[in-house]
C-alpha cells in the first residue's frame, strides 16, 4: 500500500502551504502506508508514529513554518547516514552503533522542515549495485519483486518509488544512487562531489563518496539539492559552491557511445529502451554526436580492479579485522581484496586516471552532456545470489567512471521495457551541471511517457525553474548568532536560497553582547575601535541579490546591517549592532562566538 495521492513536492507543498493538508496529516497518511508491510525491504529502522507526529506537530507551531522550502514534507535516509539517537548499521548488525550527532546533510534537510520517516536498506557498508547484500533482507524491485531493486541505495529508491516518502537520500560511489533509479522508473541526482556535505555518513571510498537524492521528478531531485548542499568545514572534502552549467541557448550537443561500444549483455529490451531514449533526445531538438567511450570504460574498470578497492578496505579496517565473519560473505570477500593493493600500485593508478581525465575532458569540447543507459541489463534476485560479483560488476559499465572524473550525473527514467519493467538513461556533465542535468532531463522524462515511480498517478506539471543562484549575482552575508546553521533563524536565509560558504572568523577587533529581551535570544556583533577586541566565529552565506533586499528590510530593531573585516582581511556584509545599544549588555566576547556561550548555559 502507498500514500493514495502523489508525494511529488509539487502535487503535496502547495496543499500544504495553503493549509489543505497538514503536515499531522501527511505523516499520518504515509505512516497508515509503511504500516500495512514491508515485503520489498525497504526499510531498516522507521521512527515511532508519535516521533514522527512530534516532527510535524512541532512544525504547525512554528511562525512563518510554511515559508519552509521542504515544509512538512516527508522524506528517508540510507541507513550508513548518521541521525543523533538513532541506529545506523551499514545494513552489519555487528557494526551497528547510535550516532551521537546527526549527519550536516540531514540537519539541512530537518531545518529546511522536511519529516524524517525512517532508515532504509543498502547493500552493506554501500558495496554493490545490486540490493541484495543485505542481512535485514533482499531490496527487491518496485514493479517485480522477482527482480532486483538495484543498490547500493537500494532501500532509499524504493521508498520513493513505492510512494511512502517525497525523496530520499542514499550514497552514490560507484552508481548506487542511479541504478536503483533505473530499476525502480523513479529519478536519482548524483551531484558533483562534494556539493553535498558527507560528514555523518559512513564512508565507502571517502575521496569519491557523494550523497545522493532520488526523487519521483527531476523538479523534484533539484529543490531539495539547492537545501542539500553547501560548503561544511566538518567534510573535509567539501567544495565551495561555483557557478553552474545551464542549458545552452544553441541546441544541446548530446553524446552517445559509438554503437560498437554500447553494452547490453544480450538484453533486446535494454538496447530498445535506450534506443527510444536517444530518440526523444533529438525529438527535443538536440544535437545528437557519437563519442569513443573508451576513455570512460577504462576508467570505470579502475574502481573494483585498481587499489580504490583499498579505500574501501580503509574506510571500516578495525571493524573488519574483528568482526569479518560478521560480515555479508560477499561484501567481506571485496573488502579483503584491498589488501592486495601497495602504495606503489596505488600511485601508477592515479597517474593512469590522471591521463584517462586528460582523454574524458577532451571528450566535453565537443558535447555538453552525455546520455548513457543507466545499467545494460537487470537480473533476477536468483541470478545475482547465483553469481554474485560478476553480474553487479556488469551493471557499473556506464556508473563507475562518474566520480572518478569527477563528473554529476543525473538518472531519469525513459520508458517501460516488454516484459513490464522500467528503464531508464543516465545524463553526466562535467562537475557543477546540476541544472543543465535537471532541466534537460525533465524534458526527457516527461517525453517518456511513463507514471510516477511504481504509482499510476501521471508526472505533475512542471513547474521548476532549473536556475542556480550560486551562478548569478549575489551577496556575501555573516551570520553570527540565532541565524547560524542549526539556531532558530537558520530557515530564514535557507527559505532565501542562501547557501553557506563558510565557517570562519572576523578580524580580532570586535565584541559580542547578549542583547537582553530579545525573542528567540540573539548577539550584537559590535566593532571594538580600540585594541581590546576578539575575534569572533561567524557563517559566510550567498545569498541571491533579489532576495537580500527583503530580508535586510525583515530584520528587527536593534539589529542592523553593516560591513566588518574577516580574518583574511576581506569584508563582508553583516549583522551588527551599535555601541549605543549595547552599552549595559553583558559582555560574551571571551566565549568567542555564540555556539560556544550557548553551549555554556
Amino acid at each position: 500500500m502507498s500514500v493514495p495521492y502523489a508525494l511529488a513536492l509539487t502535487e503535496v507543498l502547495p496543499r500544504l502551504r495553503a493549509g489543505t493538508l497538514t503536515p499531522t496529516q501527511l505523516a499520518r497518511d504515509v505512516l497508515a502506508a509503511v504500516a500495512t508491510g514491508d515485503r520489498h525491504n525497504a526499510w531498516i529502522y522507521r521512527l515511532a508514529d508519535d516521533a514522527v507526529l512530534a516532527q510535524a506537530q512541532r512544525l504547525e507551531t512554528l511562525p512563518h513554518a510554511r515559508t519552509l522550502p521542504l515544509y512538512g514534507v516527508p522524506f528517508a535516509v540510507k541507513d550508513n547516514i548518521d541521525v543523533a539517537g538513532l541506529p545506523t548499521t551499514a545494513a552489519c548488525p555487528a557494526f551497528k552503533y547510535t550516532a551521537d550527532a546527526t549527519a550536516t546533510v540531514v540537519n539541512r534537510l530537518l531545518e529546511a522542515g522536511a519529516i524524517l520517516i525512517g532508515k532504509t536498506n543498502l547493500d552493506q557498508f554501500a558495496t554493490g549495485l545490486v540490493g541484495t547484500r543485505s542481512p535485514y533482507g533482499a531490496g527487491t524491485n518496485a514493479f517485480d519483486p522477482r527482480y532486483i531493486s538495484g543498490g547500493s541505495s537500494s532501500g532509499s529508491a524504493l521508498a520513493v518509488a513505492l510512494n511512502l516518502v517525497s525523496f530520499s537520500l542514499g550514497t552514490d560511489t560507484a552508481g548506487s544512487g542511479r541504478v536503483p533509479a533505473g530499476f525502480n522508473n523513479i529519478v536519482g541526482l548524483k551531484p558533483t562531489r562534494g556539493t553535498v556535505s558527507t560528514a555523518g555518513v559512513v564512508p565507502a571510498c571517502r575521496t569519491l563518496d557523494c550523497v545522493s537524492v532520488f526523487a519521483l521528478t527531476a523538479g523534484d531531485a533539484w529543490d531539495v539539492f539547492q537545501v542539500a548542499r553547501g560548503h561544511d568545514a566538518a567534510d573535509a572534502y567539501s567544495r565551495h559552491p561555483q557557478p553552474s552549467l545551464h542549458l545552452p541557448a544553441t541546441p544541446l550537443r548530446c553524446g552517445v557511445p559509438r554503437a560498437s561500444q554500447l553494452e547490453f549483455c544480450g538484453d533486446a529490451d535494454a538496447a530498445a529502451v535506450f534506443e527510444r531514449g536517444i530518440a526523444l533526445a533529438r525529438q527535443s531538438g538536440v544535437q545528437i554526436v557519437e563519442i569513443d567511450f573508451a576513455p570512460f570504460h577504462e576508467t570505470a574498470t579502475l574502481l573494483y580492479q585498481g587499489p580504490w578497492v583499498a579505500e574501501r578496505l580503509a574506510g571500516i579496517k578495525d571493524f573488519f579485522a574483528a568482526h569479518p565473519q560478521d560480515m555479508h560473505p560477499v561484501t567481506r570477500e571485496i573488502t579483503a581484496g584491498g589488501a592486495r593493493y601497495s602504495a606503489a600500485d596505488t600511485f601508477e593508478a592515479a597517474y593512469r586516471l590522471q591521463a584517462l581525465k586528460q582523454r574524458s575532458a577532451a571528450t566535453f569540447d565537443d558535447i555538453d552532456v552525455m546520455l548513457v543507459p543507466t545499467s545494460p541489463t537487470i537480473y533476477t534476485v536468483a541470478q545475482v545470489e547465483a553469481d554474485p560479483i560478476r553480474l553487479n560488476s556488469n551493471l557499473g559499465v556506464y556508473t563507475n567512471f562518474v566520480n572518478l572524473l569527477d563528473l554529476a550525473a543525473l538518472a531519469v527514467p525513459a520508458g517501460m521495457r516488454a516484459d513490464g519493467l522500467p528503464s531508464g538513461v543516465t545524463l553526466i556533465a562535467p562537475a557543477f551541471s546540476e541544472p543543465l542535468l535537471c532541466e534537460f532531463g525533465d524534458r526527457l522524462h516527461r517525453a517518456s511517457g511513463v507514471k510516477l515511480g511504481a504509482t499510476t498517478f501521471d508526472l505533475p506539471p512542471q513547474s521548476t525553474a532549473f536556475r542556480d543562484p550560486c551562478g548569478d549575482a549575489h551577496v556575501r552575508l555573516a551570520v553570527v548568532g540565532a541565524h547560524l546553521t542549526g539556531m532558530p533563524l537558520n530557515h530564514q536565509l535557507v527559505a532565501c536560497g542562501a547557501q553557506l560558504i563558510k565557517s570562519t572568523r572576523t578580524a580580532p577587533r570586535y565584541r559580542l553582547y547578549l542583547l537582553e529581551g530579545t525573542q528567540p535570544p540573539k548577539p550584537g556583533l559590535v566593532e571594538s575601535g580600540d585594541a581590546t577586541g576578539h575575534a569572533i566565529d561567524v557563517e559566510i552565506w550567498n545569498m541571491p541579490t533579489g532576495r537580500y533586499g527583503p530580508f535586510v528590510a525583515a530584520i528587527p530593531a536593534p539589529l542592523g546591517i553593516g560591513t566588518i573585516e574577516l580574518a583574511d582581511g576581506s569584508r563582508v556584509q553583516a549583522f551588527v549592532c551599535t555601541q549605543t545599544i549595547a552599552r549595559g549588555a553583558r559582555d560574551i566576547s571571551e566565549f568567542g562566538g555564540w555556539r560556544n556561550f550557548t553551549a555554556s548555559q
